[in-house]
């Protein structure tokens, strides 16, 4: 019932709009077609049509010049384009074929794209450019519908896309605070296939970060330069990154940057970057932030380096502890002693900073695994209360199961994973997400696709509270199923 009177009202909608515009345009070619657009529009049941084109008639008579003098509005072309496109809207929603659906709502489309490229200067190009209504038509509205026809097909990962989208909260303005969540929107937009809509979303945060509006006392930078990274503009990237002073930032920056580099195979960046990460962290005694230049060193091919700074360091930090009582370490740490392979050290690091940092235990329990370290790894992660953390910890263990050519091992895995998706009863999103990114890797088909509807399902009917924080684990573990790369930690 409410599907069918949705319909209706758009029908209405567009009709009435229709009535406005349609006649006027046809004044423009005078009289005679003008009549027979009256005629065209009573026939259609558009309401107000024999009144619309006798003061159409009327204003024509006074200035000669009909709707394309200056005089008489907006410009004729643009009106007639307009008029075509709604018509099209409207076959569209008298049809329940969703094909012929999809197809007339993109001509539409391309009309109301003709309209902004080919006359600019009329009003109808302004309203539409900014989003404002004409008549009754919501322009906004009909580009939300033309960027959900995606999900014709529920299954493919650009409408799960747009789905995650719809949840996110809006973006403030001006902007002020990191939204990693609509970054992390962006880069799955261009990873998947969609650069102008990733575009689209970063280029209000670029311009926020060049107008410097937005870095606080500790340099941030709102994640945009290592959203860039992924997003393949190392140069945009490095150029916002080398303008920050802050420890913390500029080589959280640096060594993400550097990721990103050697995931693309550039290993002379790569190189390049770990060592000015080193020289950064020396010249400006950053002593916290040493555990990620490690890992840098380490991505580079510099296993010495990376080694010896690395237990310099925790020598360093314990120290530092013995004598304050302070925090003990950086997260960063427990993931550079996973790296580098020392086992032990990994899991007293991690059982010191998970608490503030839970994602540290599956960052290092799956490098661990990586390593051989397989029966270390699972027995910590049986003894994570939380689930969702837990159900990640299991995701990781088995890609790197697999990825070592131990499918009983993944198997045994795989049923854990799935014991606790079914205990939550299909409640847990972020838990179905990672079941989905575990299916990717021990399967290695499609059937992640359906659980990761699920995910996005249990995400729509949650709380507000979920849903303003699923959207970031949801993106980061899509990415990883469609590309094979993780996410920045």
């Amino acid at each position: 019932m409410a599907s069918a009177l949705s319909r209706v009202l758009a029908v209405l909608r567009t009709a009435a709009v229709a009535a406005a515009l349609i006649l006027p345009a046809a004044v423009a070619t005078g009289p005679v077609l003008a009549q027979d657009a009256a005629a065209q529009g009573v026939a259609q049941g558009i309401p107000g049509a024999p009144e619309v084109v006798a003061q159409d008639v009327v204003a024509q008579d006074q200035d000669g010049g009909g709707a394309d003098s200056p005089a008489a509005g907006t410009p004729g072309p643009a009106n007639r384009l307009f008029v075509q496109a709604l018509q099209l809207i409207r076959q569209a929603d008298n049809t329940y074929d969703v094909a012929e659906e999809s197809r007339l709502l993109k001509e539409a489309d391309k009309l109301f794209n003709e309209i902004v490229t080919k006359y600019p200067d009329s009003p109808l190009a302004v309203q539409l450019v900014t989003n404002q209504f004409v008549g009754d038509f919501d322009f906004y509205e009909f580009r939300s519908r033309i960027r959900a026809l995606v999900c014709n097909d529920a299954l493919n990962s650009l409408c799960f896309l747009h789905r995650i989208g719809e949840m996110l909260p809006p973006v403030e303005t001006p902007i002020t605070a990191a939204r990693w969540d609509w970054l992390s929107l962006a880069v799955a937009y261009q990873q998947l296939g969609d650069p102008g809509r990733a575009k689209e979303i970063m280029a209000p945060f670029v311009s926020a970060v060049r107008r410097g509006g937005v870095a606080d006392s500790s340099g941030q930078d709102l994640f945009v330069a290592r959203a860039l990274s992924l997003m393949g503009q190392t140069s945009l990237a490095l150029d916002i990154t080398r303008q920050i002073n802050d420890c913390s930032t500029r080589i959280y920056n640096l060594a993400d940057i550097a990721k990103a580099a050697s995931w693309r195979g550039d290993a002379a960046l790569t190189n390049a970057l770990a060592d000015e990460a080193k020289g950064y962290a020396s010249s400006h005694n950053c002593s916290w932030e040493l555990g990620l230049v490690a890992q840098t060193l380490l991505r580079a091919g510099k296993e010495a380096q990376a080694r010896t700074l690395f237990l310099n360091t925790v020598e360093t930090q314990f120290s530092k502890f013995k004598e304050t009582r302070g925090d003990c370490c950086p997260p960063e740490l427990a993931v550079a002693a996973a790296d580098i392979g020392e086992p032990k050290l990994a899991l007293g690091l991690l059982s010191t900073v998970q608490d503030e940092n839970p994602w540290t235990i599956p960052a290092v329990l799956g490098r661990l695994a990586k390593r051989g370290e397989t029966t270390m790894a699972v027995a910590y992660a049986e003894q994570v209360a939380d689930i969702d953390t837990r159900g990640e910890a299991y995701a990781e263990l088995i890609d790197a199961a697999m990825k070592r050519g131990e499918p009983a091992v993944a198997n045994d895995l795989m049923n854990r994973l799935n014991k606790l998706a079914d205990d939550s009863a299909g409640r847990r999103p972020g838990l179905l997400a990672q079941r989905a990114k575990a299916e990717k890797a021990f399967y290695n088909d499609d059937r992640w696709r359906r659980t990761f509807q699920q995910a996005i399902n249990a995400a729509e009917k949650a709380s507000n509270f979920v849903r303003r924080d699923i959207g970031a684990p949801l993106l980061a573990a899509l990415v990883r199923i469609e590309t094979g790369l993780p996410m920045l930690d």
